[in-house]
């Protein structure tokens, strides 16, 4: 059976799973880290200035929308391959998820409190740290967990580019025909992925009961 012979894989390569497990970890927290810093500023912009959301919404839809292998090929030239590109795509990808629902979360926040606020004094740092980003906290989660989940996904395709992560087992299993390394790799991501999932859709939970929504 196809699972004996994937346990068999991990018991016989296990310090290789292991290695290309730190790897992938490491290429995508690097990218969401990326992502989520980048994304959290671009939103809160966006949403202090809301003639330049259409726009920016925009363009961060069109690059969502390429293929990942695709977007991988375009930045060879620029990047060459190995890890920098593969950090440099997921981290483009993970920005639309970040800057969508940091809009969102700010834009929810309601005007009320915000005037309530500015009338006793409060300036407008004062007001985006303390109440506009700790009321949308929950949303702001959201991003944060689709933007996780997906980065670790859609880092399997980095191994196509010489980059390193599960995905070089997928790669390796396609190419000699061995269905179990392929399933083992693709295992793993899926693993690390449900369990991203599950994490911060408790965090989630947990910021949205302190925000009242």
């Amino acid at each position: 059976m196809l699972w004996n012979e994937v346990i068999q894989a991990y018991m016989e390569r296990k310090e290789w799973f292991l290695e290309l497990m730190v790897q992938h970890i490491t290429l995508a927290l690097v990218a969401a880290a990326l992502s989520g810093t980048i994304g959290l500023l671009v939103g809160i912009w966006i949403a202090e200035h809301e003639r330049m959301s259409a726009p920016v919404l925009g363009i961060a839809n069109v690059f969502y929308t390429i293929p990942s292998i695709s977007l991988l090929g375009m930045l060879i030239p620029f990047l060459g391959i190995g890890n920098n590109t593969a950090v440099a795509a997921l981290t483009i990808y993970g920005i639309m998820p970040m800057v969508r629902n940091t809009y969102a979360g700010i834009r929810g926040v309601s005007a009320d409190v915000v005037m309530a606020a500015r009338g006793m004094g409060s300036t407008d740092l004062q007001i985006m740290t303390r109440i506009k980003l700790p009321l949308a906290a929950g949303v702001i989660i959201a991003g944060v967990r689709s933007m996780v989940v997906m980065t670790i996904s859609t880092a399997a395709i980095a191994s196509f580019i010489g980059a390193g992560g599960l995905g070089v087992a997928i790669y390796r299993g396609i190419t000699t025909y061995n269905m179990a390394l392929t399933f083992g790799g693709s295992f793993l991501i899926a693993l690390l992925a449900l369990f991203s999932d599950l994490l911060l859709g408790r965090l989630e939970k947990n910021m949205k009961k302190r925000s009242g929504n």
